[in-house]
Order: C-alpha cells, then sequence, then structure tokens
C-alpha cells in the first residue's frame, strides 16, 4: 500500500508539471498572441498600452521558462566542459 502511494504522488507531481509546462506554456504564449493581435487591430489609449504590456509579459514569462528549460538540460555540460555551475549543478 505504501508503494501504492508513492507511486500517485510521483504520477500527480508529473501529471501537475505535465499541465504547467505542456499546456501552460503554450497557453500563456497564445494569450500573448492575442494581446498583441489587439495592438495590431489598432487598439487606441490605454488599451493598447495595457494590451502591450500584456503580451510582452506573456513572452517574457515563455521566454524565460524556455531559457531555464535549457540551462537545466545543459547544466552537467556546462559543468564539466566549461565550469560554469547553475541551477544547483
Amino acid at each position: 500500500m505504501h508503494n501504492f502511494l508513492h507511486n500517485l504522488t510521483d504520477l500527480w507531481r508529473v501529471t501537475l508539471a505535465a499541465l504547467i509546462f505542456g499546456a501552460g506554456l503554450p497557453t500563456v504564449f497564445a494569450a500573448g498572441i492575442r494581446f498583441r493581435a489587439q495592438v495590431d487591430d489598432g487598439a487606441t489609449g490605454s488599451a493598447r498600452t495595457v494590451a502591450m504590456a500584456v503580451s510582452m509579459l506573456c513572452f517574457g514569462v515563455v521566454m524565460i521558462a524556455v531559457v531555464l528549460g535549457v540551462l537545466y538540460i545543459a547544466k552537467d555540460f556546462l559543468a564539466t566542459r566549461l565550469g560554469i555551475h547553475l541551477l544547483g549543478a
């Protein structure tokens, strides 16, 4: 029974990561595209400013997640070949 509960805990963690990175980041990117489309469609005044700020925030979040993901994948290479220790390597 203990192994079963441990496996369920691990399964929940994997499912949560899949929802965040597998569906969450593309959703944030799509929201950024949608707000950027409002800017390109001729929004004026404060609506344009808010739409531009939200779209840049969305794109920034996605870009940071992608860079952190690449650094996490390459952390052993960076540590052994270049002597750069990032992200707890």
